[in-house]
């Protein structure tokens, strides 16, 4: 129960943090629907799950070489409170631009097309390839077992909120105010600096028991 908790938790995490994902799938559901909008987020859910399995590919390797998992979950966990901070403290806030537009076909029937838009611009977008390493790093400690659970919860908390956002792109873009942003933007922040000590926290009290 506390992984799916905890991979629910940082599902929001990151379906919350707005940035050029998310105005790319509004834009891509109000321009040319929500069939268009659907085939997006399918890539988009496509690439999160190749990060995932590359993530804990490259946590294991280092996890048989090394048996150092200790200190790489505490690197891991470090990582995401040194991510948050930055974030809080000196990130820009994410705004809707001209940057975030994508060329995208209006013939509604190219379906693979989107997906693939999807698909490579979540993969090329370096906030949810150092999101996704960092993640699976300070998890390493977890079993194998323990960790599929976890990102499995994960990524099917993105896919849903996802589909919730290509649903309800008018209401969702209407809401995005520069103020709104701004509270996100921090609030993000600092829930990935509280899973860095969570997790510090718990590797501390393995350590001393």
């Amino acid at each position: 129960m506390d992984l799916f908790v905890k991979g629910i938790g940082l599902g929001l995490l990151l379906s919350v943090s707005v940035g050029p994902i998310v105005f790319a799938i509004l834009k891509v559901s109000m321009k040319l629907g929500h069939k268009a909008g659907y085939a997006f987020v399918t890539g988009v859910s496509l690439s999160d799950l190749l990060l995932v399995l590359l993530g804990n590919l490259a946590a294991e390797l280092v996890r048989t070489a090394l048996r150092y998992e200790s200190w790489i979950a505490a690197g891991g966990a470090i990582l995401l409170i040194i991510m948050g901070a930055y974030s809080f403290f000196f990130g820009k806030d994410p705004r809707e631009d001209s940057k975030t537009d994508i060329a995208v076909s209006v013939r509604r029937r190219d379906m693979a097309r989107y997906t693939l838009q999807g698909f490579f611009m979540n993969l090329l977008n370096p906030g949810p390839i150092l999101f996704w390493l960092t993640t699976c790093t300070a998890f390493a400690f977890l079993p194998l077992e323990d960790r599929a659970l976890l990102f499995g919860t994960c990524l099917g908390t993105i896919l849903a909120t996802d589909l919730a956002k290509v649903y309800f792109a008018g209401r969702i873009r209407r809401l995005l105010t520069p103020a709104t942003l701004h509270k996100i933007h921090q609030f993000s922040a600092l829930v990935l600096i509280g899973f860095g000590a969570v997790i510090l926290i718990r590797l501390f009290y393995l350590y001393m028991t």
